[in-house]
């Protein structure tokens, strides 16, 4: 049976004493029962935002402080740099560094990405933990399923719900899940007072997603890690990238036109940015990320179609990139 789907902003008191709702600022049943399926696969207790970035956002203004060093992932999500970027002149600092060694001496939070998007490199969760400050695990492409944060000693979990948690491509929203009773209520209280709130529908249709996310991932890891290795066999593919989870792949052909040209040939899977959804897409990381990834790389995030019929696809649009 499906949960009940409650659009009330306002709830009205029981002999003038507001109750467990009272204004959906603060939380609606939707959203908290959607914390509840989402606490229950990262074992902690989880928090539910509009988007991945909001997530991101809360988790920066609740455990950041100005002058502070923040250690982040080379090759993670780039939008992660960009927003500690602009938040520069809020006294943010942040170095970049290679997660799969230890973290700087003098970092006051790490910040991991389980595997990093594109570069997909895997953090060594053991060496920032024994660093003895807060850890960050933006484990969107493993999912819980692949791994879970909190259990290996990070602080908190995030996931851009947006992608193989909601897997769908109809609703952006994001989570953090924490296992301290004190830091999830200081991140509650950043999420209300800055009006980080994610609508009833989209809980909703978060909730409907998870149903199905076991069976999902375990089909767009199979067929992810079958691409990889046929790939890995293409004359026209230099570098191919799976970290042997997920239906995330990333791979670099000759040069940044070479990706335009493949993305562009591409009939079956779709060329769009994002992942985690059903449809596969395809597209040239540079366009989005400049220098801080090679010209050449394509991401290609794997959704349900069959494999070979995926992998006839790339062929082709292989082919086509060299004629």
């Amino acid at each position: 049976m499906a949960a009940p789907l409650d659009r009330s902003a306002t709830w009205p008191y029981e002999d003038g004493e507001p109750q467990r709702f009272s204004y959906a600022r603060a939380d609606h049943p939707t959203g908290v029962a959607v914390e509840e399926a989402l606490g229950a696969l990262d074992r902690g207790h989880a928090l539910f935002f509009p988007s991945g970035m909001a997530a991101v956002t809360a988790v920066l203004l609740t455990l950041g402080r100005p002058g502070q060093t923040i250690a982040l992932a080379e090759g993670a999500y780039y939008g992660t740099a960009v927003l500690l970027r602009h938040l520069e002149p809020w006294g943010v600092r942040f170095v970049e560094y290679d997660q799969t060694g230890a973290p700087p001496a003098d970092a006051d939070l790490v910040w991991l990405e389980a595997p990093a998007n594109p570069m997909l490199t895997m953090p060594d969760v053991a060496a920032a933990t024994a660093l003895g400050v807060p850890v960050v695990c933006d484990s969107t492409v493993a999912t819980p399923l692949g791994l879970r944060p909190l259990e290996l000693g990070c602080t908190v979990a995030l996931h851009s719900a947006t992608k193989y948690l909601g897997g769908h491509d109809d609703l952006v929203a994001g989570v953090a899940t924490v296992r301290d009773e004190q830091l999830h209520r200081r991140l509650w209280d950043t999420r209300r007072l800055t009006g980080m709130v994610a609508a009833a529908d989209t809980a909703w249709l978060l909730l409907r997603g998870l149903e199905t996310l076991e069976l999902r991932v375990a089909r767009q890891s199979a067929t992810a890690a079958d691409l990889a290795e046929r790939l890995r066999r293409h004359p026209d593919v230099s570098v191919v990238r799976y970290p042997g989870l997920g239906g995330l792949v990333s791979f670099d052909v000759a040069d940044g036109e070479a990706a335009l040209r493949v993305e562009r040939a591409v009939r079956l899977i779709e060329n769009a940015t994002s992942l985690g959804g059903t449809r596969s897409k395809i597209e040239s990381r540079h366009r989005w990320e400049g220098e801080r990834c090679p010209p050449g790389l394509l991401r290609l995030s794997v959704g349900l179609e069959d494999a070979d019929e995926l992998w006839v696809d790339l062929e082709q649009a292989l082919a086509a990139a060299t004629a």
